[in-house]
C-alpha cells in the first residue's frame, strides 16, 4: 500500500540564474510560473502547448516537470520538499 505522505507537497525549492535558491509554496510556485509562462507564450514546450490557459499550462509543469528551458543563459528548477519527516 502507498503511503499518502509520499505525494505531499509541502514546499519546492527553487533554483533559478543568478538568484539565492528560494523556498516557495505550492501557490508561489504556480505564481512564478504563469509569470515565467505569461512572457514565453511564443516559445513554450511542446507538451505544454496543449493548454491554452495560463494556470493550466503553469499547473501541468508543476505537476510533471522539474525544471523549464529559459535560454541558454539561464534556468529554473524546482524540487518538491517536505518540511516535517
Amino acid at each position: 500500500m502507498r503511503d499518502s505522505i509520499m505525494f505531499q507537497e509541502d514546499a519546492y525549492v527553487v533554483l533559478e540564474t543568478n538568484q539565492p535558491e528560494q523556498i516557495l509554496t505550492p501557490e508561489e510556485l504556480l505564481e512564478k510560473l504563469k509569470a515565467v509562462l505569461s512572457q514565453r507564450q511564443d516559445d513554450l514546450p511542446r507538451d505544454v502547448q496543449k493548454f491554452t490557459a495560463l494556470q493550466e499550462q503553469a499547473q501541468y509543469l508543476m505537476e510533471t516537470s522539474c525544471e523549464l528551458d529559459v535560454g541558454p543563459e539561464g534556468y529554473l528548477q524546482w524540487y518538491v520538499v517536505r518540511l516535517e519527516k
